[in-house]
């Protein structure tokens, strides 16, 4: 079980200053991978399957509204190589999330990373991703972005139908995707992903088949593509309960899955993880990779979560509140919890197996080890590699991978 740190006030004692990462902490950092996560939580409008800390409006009180919002991120950047310091450790990744991180002007993003590399080492082929909606970026704002040190794009495309775009909410036409696909490429960025999302109310074989050949007709060379997922609280959500549409069928999302895997294969899209294909390992999204292998980061940005040394916490969710806490100098934690040993080995096991590489047979317990024979049996663990010593998914096991690790981590 974690264990959750105490709390002076509302804000928590752990991670408010140097003091509060011990030697052994800060250790751990040095020799593996160091991500940044930047989160932007600002959006056009909401989609209505999104549940994200996302906020559409642009002004949201002093030092949270767009105009200000690079600096504000830029103070925790500081407060984040206080608290690294005075070592830090070398930046192998910077993600920048959201939200709709391009509707800040080009130009404040670019600030952002250029801060990043002022306070901390970085490495000479740090990866550097941006997310984006395909209507918010231009010839003119990829330029900038290139030129500024960023490397890589990922685009929501979501979907190339249109009535599956708007049963999303996303505002963009259908061949927007592609089209920014190109552009970005024509700006320099040497790794460009397209999101897609499947199994929405309304879309058919036929759908699915068209998104798929989109993304293969745009220069991409990663591909994400997630089941939707009907979340609580949202609008989708909302619209489902009043009957007005209904839930994802789960033989629909098997077979949208089959056949996503099908085509990109086939067009040489290999998977690495469940939900992510890749031309090759250099096109795999290291950020993404740093996470599932349980590595270090830190979470820049209203509800941002970090993981340093065994202790996690994460931002308070408000942008307002967050720029409030940064510009009166204290830390913009809401909740800080230390990993026993226990969470980390049930970590291990839930990200890892999601892998193409799999995770040692090591990592489970003896009730997991046997529940893995079993699922050998069933088809879902690979033989060879299960004799090998290695848990490994089958293309069956990948359908039903969540059920699978709640198995063997039971």
């Amino acid at each position: 079980m974690t264990t959750t740190l105490p709390i002076l006030g509302q804000t928590p004692v752990l991670p408010a200053g140097p003091q509060m990462l011990d030697d052994a902490a800060r250790a751990t950092v040095h020799g593996t991978p160091f991500g940044l996560y930047v989160h932007v939580p600002f959006c056009a409008t909401r989609c209505g399957y999104c549940d994200f800390n996302t906020y559409t409006s642009d002004e949201l009180g002093p030092g949270a509204n767009r105009s200000e919002y690079a600096a504000t991120a830029i103070a925790e950047l500081e407060l984040a190589a206080r608290v690294l310091g005075p070592e830090p450790p070398e930046i192998s990744t910077v993600f920048v999330g959201g939200g709709t991180p391009t509707l800040l002007p080009a130009a404040d993003l670019v600030a952002v990373l250029a801060r990043a590399r002022e306070l901390f080492p970085v490495a000479a082929d740090v990866e550097v991703t941006t997310e984006a909606n395909p209507e918010s970026v231009t010839p003119e704002s990829l330029d900038v972005l290139r030129a500024g040190g960023f490397t890589r794009i990922s685009l929501g495309m979501q979907s190339a139908a249109p009535h599956v775009l708007a049963v999303l909410d996303r505002r963009h036409t259908p061949g927007r995707a592609a089209e920014a696909a190109r552009e970005a490429r024509g700006a320099g960025f040497e790794h460009v992903n397209l999101d897609l999302i499947y199994g929405a109310p309304g879309e058919t074989d036929a759908d699915w088949d068209l998104s798929l050949q989109a993304v293969l007709d745009a220069p991409v060379d990663h591909v994400s593509a997630y089941a939707l997922i009907v979340e609580q609280g949202t609008k989708l959500a909302r619209r489902v309960a009043r009957g007005e549409l209904p839930m994802p069928d789960d033989d629909v999302l098997a077979d949208r899955y089959e056949q996503a895997d099908r085509v990109l294969r086939g067009a040489g899209l290999e998977w690495y993880e469940v939900s992510n294909w890749a031309t090759d390992r250099a096109a795999r999204c290291r950020h993404n990779e740093l996470y599932w292998a349980n590595a270090h980061w830190w979470g820049i940005g209203p509800g941002a979560h970090s993981h340093v040394g065994g202790l996690r916490w994460w931002n308070v969710k408000h942008p307002a509140a967050y720029a409030g806490r940064l510009a009166a100098g204290e830390h913009p934690a809401a909740g800080a919890e230390r990993l026993t040993p226990e969470d980390v080995a049930l970590e291990t096991v839930m990200l890892g197996l999601r892998l193409r590489d799999g995770l040692p047979l090591s990592a489970l317990s003896d009730v997991g080890r046997a529940r893995a024979e079993h699922a050998v049996a069933r088809g879902l663990l690979e033989p060879a590699a299960h004799a090998a010593g290695r848990a490994v998914l089958t293309d069956r096991g990948r359908l039903l991978a969540d059920a699978l690790v709640r198995d063997l981590t039971d």
